[in-house]
């Protein structure tokens, strides 16, 4: 999992704040060096300093969010089943010649009761990136997923699954391969499972790639994560023929956390450490662990009927509205 202290990336909105962070760390090593005592000083800086990250964070953009969503060192999948899960094994293949190491998935202990655990995984770097095809699933993961939340079932464990990807693989071959199709099968036999499923957006939330794996009892979305039906830079390409505006596309599209609790999409929002999820990981995976724990225990004292019968209202209240006719506008 990345450090805290690991700083190699920088987001534009946060130069003000990484600037203010590095004259401190410079009178620091100034002082040491003349044994000059300047402790008043350095607290002024740092409460400033916190001052400043409070205001940055409590007034993000939605475009802002989304960079906090793709943050390169934001915990992915892996990291936070390492952090969360007693014990883990990785399981591989979809049974019909692919693994897909975009989507991953295993068999892991939450808080002493096992579970299937699968998720969307990216790259650190660009190597990594690239092998990991940029989270962007193939039909074989999405099979592999299908897979695994069937032993699942068959086994009475609880399904978690976390969807970070900016889509599922737009390619050729992926649609060669049938992506339609396994993730329209996904999505129906989600809905029949027994056990219950809790899917959590940790970072990007893309389009189909996302539902996918998305179809659960509770749906739950880290502050700093966006929820989309295409990215906003899809989004302005279409609209306006201009992908420079995805700016003002991830406003329109209302990408956010609170504005998809607002519109009854997302069950809980988590919140993160001040600064992002990647600026204490093992705050945020504790959150999350903890957050899962109750989830889970409210859904296993729920019948399986009552369990699939939330699923089913749930998914089919999104997107109700109420016409007005012309006597009331």
């Amino acid at each position: 999992m990345p450090t805290s202290e690991h700083r190699t990336f920088q987001l534009n909105f946060e130069k003000p704040l990484v600037e203010l962070e590095k004259r401190i760390e410079q009178i620091r090593e100034l002082a040491a060096e003349n044994k000059v005592d300047v402790s008043d000083q350095i607290r002024q800086l740092e409460a400033r300093a916190t001052q400043l990250r409070q205001e940055i964070f409590s007034s993000l953009s939605p475009g802002q969010r989304l960079q906090l969503a793709r943050h390169p060192r934001r915990p992915s999948t892996l990291d936070y089943i390492q952090a969360i899960s007693d014990q883990w094994i990785e399981l591989h293949g979809d049974r019909g010649g692919s693994d897909d190491p975009a989507l991953v998935g295993g068999i892991g202990s939450l808080n002493g009761r096992s579970v299937v655990i699968l998720g969307h995984q990216k790259g650190r770097d660009t190597k990594d990136n690239v092998a990991r095809n940029f989270g962007m699933a193939s039909p074989g993961g999405y099979r592999k997923a299908m897979r695994l939340m069937e032993h699942a079932n068959r086994f009475s464990m609880p399904i978690l699954t976390f969807i970070d990807t900016p889509g599922a693989w737009p390619g050729v071959e992926g649609e060669k391969l049938g992506q339609g199709e396994a993730i329209a099968y996904n999505l129906r036999e989600m809905f029949r499972l027994d056990v219950p499923i809790i899917c959590t957006v940790i970072g990007e939330g893309g389009s189909g790639g996302a539902l996918g794996i998305g179809v659960g009892d509770r749906l739950l979305m880290f502050e700093h994560s966006v929820y989309t039906v295409a990215s906003p830079e899809a989004c302005a390409a279409i609209l306006w023929k201009d992908a420079t505006k995805s700016q003002q596309a991830a406003s329109a599209l209302r990408i956010t956390a609170w504005d998809l609790k607002e519109l009854g999409i997302i069950d809980h929002i988590l919140p993160e450490p001040l600064g992002g999820a990647h600026a204490n990981p093992l705050a945020t995976a504790s959150i999350l662990k903890n957050v899962l724990i109750e989830n889970l225990e409210e859904l296993s004292e729920l019948t399986t009927q009552q369990r699939q019968d939330l699923r089913y209202h749930k998914f089919r209240n999104i997107g109700v509205f109420t016409e007005l006719s012309a006597n009331h506008c």
